[in-house]
């Protein structure tokens, strides 16, 4: 196991480990039924799932309970995937909370800001770790993995990817993946302006963890999240190279992007501003997918007897 893995587990209890049990709250709709075949058949222990209007008692073998207090009384569970409609998140996550989850992973996107902001007020309070919304998980290759990030993409090897964009992480570490590169820890933080995790949190981990040689960035334009990066890497000295992505480039002025974290306001949140405070941290910065790829495998050369992902 990493020591970043192991500095996650030592705040948040065994929050991300190969024993790690996992449950789906809403694993009883299509998505929520679907992604738990998946997760299972890449190895993720799912030991339970919350469905309280479902009279089944298990779907595809996993058991079916009410609520989370008894998914977790019955399995000891620590983590929770959340496969619900926006408008139900809040709710699901504090359900997940009061039931002693240590680790929520939220997919759905939409969740309303207020929502994110209550969200975001009661994991801190409770010391929980809360990936999205809007996200598409995150995984440890070859260990596990908590969301429908794609297996294509999926390989061990020596890069920490965090990424705003779950499409362009899933090209971007494709192309990485055919080159020989995986990745040690892939956290898709998700788009939106308000958050559970960002850049600059996942940033420690991915320093403190010796498998961890190379950071891949995946940001775009809007918000303040690749500055605050950038002001993280100068604060923690960071010493491993960081090739970064930012998308939007050629983003036509006043048309609404995607994501709702995707707000310039004044000379904050343009692609000009993210590419001077990361290059002025140190890191390596890219508006093409191909020139990003070229340069990670350029800059980081594998270790006799290193085991990479190919």
């Amino acid at each position: 196991m990493t020591a970043a893995v192991t500095d996650l587990i030592q705040q948040v209890e065994p929050f991300v480990a190969a024993d790690v049990g996992a449950i789906i709250q809403g694993i009883t709709g299509r998505t929520g039924r679907r992604h738990s075949q998946l997760m299972r058949a890449y190895g993720t222990r799912i030991v339970g799932g919350v469905s309280p209007y479902s009279d089944v008692d298990e779907v595809d073998g996993v058991a079916i309970f009410r609520n989370c207090s008894e998914a977790v009384s019955a399995t000891g569970a620590t983590a929770s995937v959340v496969m619900v409609p926006p408008l139900a998140v809040l709710a699901a996550i504090r359900e997940a909370i009061s039931a002693g989850i240590k680790l929520i992973v939220t997919i759905a996107e939409g969740v309303p800001a207020a929502d994110a902001v209550a969200a975001l007020e009661a994991v801190r309070a409770a010391g929980v770790r809360w990936i999205g919304p809007s996200t598409p998980g995150l995984a440890i290759p070859g260990v596990l993995k908590l969301g429908f990030l794609p297996d294509v993409s999926l390989a061990p090897g020596p890069l920490g990817v965090m990424a705003k964009s779950g499409t362009l992480s899933y090209e971007v570490c494709h192309r990485l993946v055919g080159r020989g590169f995986g990745q040690s820890l892939w956290v898709g933080v998700g788009g939106d302006a308000v958050k559970g995790t960002r850049f600059a949190d996942v940033l420690p981990f991915m320093l403190a963890d010796p498998k961890t040689r190379g950071i891949v960035v995946i940001g775009e334009i809007g918000g303040s999240e690749e500055e605050e990066l950038a002001a993280a890497m100068m604060a923690l000295r960071c010493t491993k190279p960081v090739f970064a992505l930012i998308a939007g480039r050629t983003a036509r002025e006043g048309v609404t992007m995607g994501h709702a974290g995707a707000l310039i306001l004044g000379n904050a949140g343009t692609i000009d501003s993210k590419i001077d405070a990361l290059v002025g941290a140190g890191a390596h910065v890219f508006t093409r997918i191909q020139e990003l790829v070229d340069a990670v495998t350029a800059g980081l050369e594998f270790e006799p007897g290193e085991n990479t992902c190919c």
